[in-house]
């Protein structure tokens, strides 16, 4: 190869590598997210491109959605300390969205990073630690790095200003949760008393199983393990066609930015794989005479998304989160060498990620729905 064909394929590979790199840190085409930050270290942030101009910009809102995810908020969460008050850096003029980017930071300020010293040289069972070994030959050992689910707080941030532009079109995302262990909610979410959501610390719309399931939490917690749970998630007033009809279809979206989430495991949509028991003349959605630009259905068995577009009809589904791999009791690991080793965590860790983790699926449906609405409007003139 000659100098000028090496340095063309340098440049390819800067590119590509560049590319690569932007797409790790950042969420979304037009509406998009670029975060920053590590557990242990000075703060976590972001930048928020593409939010519309015009947009009164509530910062009580915005704090109180990211106190929905902070730690120390209750008797079945850590008891980190953290405050996570936000501060708007740019992209606001008295009070509204001017439409440039709107830089944010949220300062780490109750870090014991000292809990974490008995892991620097171990692997802990199920969590990012080897992976992040393996593919960067470094690691940030105190909480996880960037691999720690503090690193949603810039989520959420931007998750709140979705919602404030959503807000503006009458399109609401709410999550709760719907299952904690082997206790789950018999009912669907049309039988719910929703506005109960916030009135328990389980987040659970049904105030008898949220006791049951605060119980079980509470078990867990004093046995020094954990447990999780399924999250429900409902998109009301979508407007129909949002979506790409391929590879970008809206389902396949919400289920990328839901299994993003640190500890998510599996996404179902409307019935989900209760759909594999059943016929087709028993879960299509016949449609009922009704308005062109706005058809209803007799059922909303598809979860509101048809042929990978948004129908107008309610969107929902289930998101599946783990227990915390961090259990207070020994486990069997290795070490950086891969010798046998025996570890006992410490330190300040959830039992249950339920709680905290219902504002994060909501801020991540939320970014995805106005990203796709904004998207939507170049579709046609």
């Amino acid at each position: 190869m000659d100098a000028e064909t090496d340095a063309t394929a340098a440049a390819e590979t800067d590119v590509t590598a560049t590319d690569n790199q932007h797409k790790m840190n950042s969420f979304g085409q037009i509406f998009r997210l670029t975060t920053f930050g590590e557990s242990h270290g000075e703060a976590v942030g972001g930048v928020v491109d593409g939010m519309p101009a015009g947009i009164d910009l509530d910062m009580d809102f915005i704090q109180e959605f990211l106190n929905r995810r902070r730690p120390g908020q209750s008797r079945i969460t850590t008891s980190r300390n953290e405050p996570d008050k936000v501060a708007l850096l740019s992209g606001v003029f008295e009070g509204k969205s001017t439409g440039t980017p709107i830089g944010f930071v949220v300062n780490n300020t109750n870090q014991h990073s000292s809990d974490y010293d008995n892991m620097r040289d171990l692997f802990r069972p199920s969590h990012a630690d080897y992976t992040y070994t393996a593919k960067y030959g470094i690691r940030d050992h105190r909480g996880g790095g960037r691999s720690s689910a503090r690193i949603t707080i810039s989520r959420c941030v931007a998750g709140a200003l979705a919602k404030l532009a959503l807000n503006t079109l009458g399109i609401s995302c709410t999550a709760y949760t719907s299952q904690v262990g082997d206790i789950r909610l018999d009912k669907h979410y049309t039988e719910l008393a929703l506005d109960n959501i916030e009135k328990n610390l389980v987040r659970c719309p049904d105030m008898q199983k949220a006791g049951e399931m605060e119980q079980l939490i509470k078990e867990v917690k004093a046995q020094g393990d954990t447990i999780g749970g399924v999250i429900t998630c409902v998109i009301k007033n979508c407007p129909p066609g949002l979506g790409e009809p391929e590879f970008d279809k809206l389902n396949a979206k919400l289920g990328s930015a839901m299994l993003s989430i640190n500890a998510v495991k599996g996404v179902e949509f409307g019935m989900g794989f209760d759909m594999a028991t059943k016929r087709g003349s028993q879960v299509n959605d016949a449609f009922l005479p009704s308005d062109i630009n706005r058809l209803r259905t007799a059922s909303n068995y598809s979860g509101g998304i048809q042929g990978g577009l948004s129908n107008g009809n309610d969107i929902y589904f289930n998101v599946a989160l783990k227990p915390v791999a961090t259990i207070l009791m020994e486990q069997p690991t290795v070490d950086i060498n891969g010798n046998a080793a025996v570890l006992k965590a410490k330190g300040r860790h959830d039992p249950c990620v339920l709680p905290r983790a219902v504002p994060i699926v909501e801020a991540m449906a939320a970014m995805t729905i106005l990203d796709s609405y904004l998207i939507n409007r170049t579709a046609r003139m």
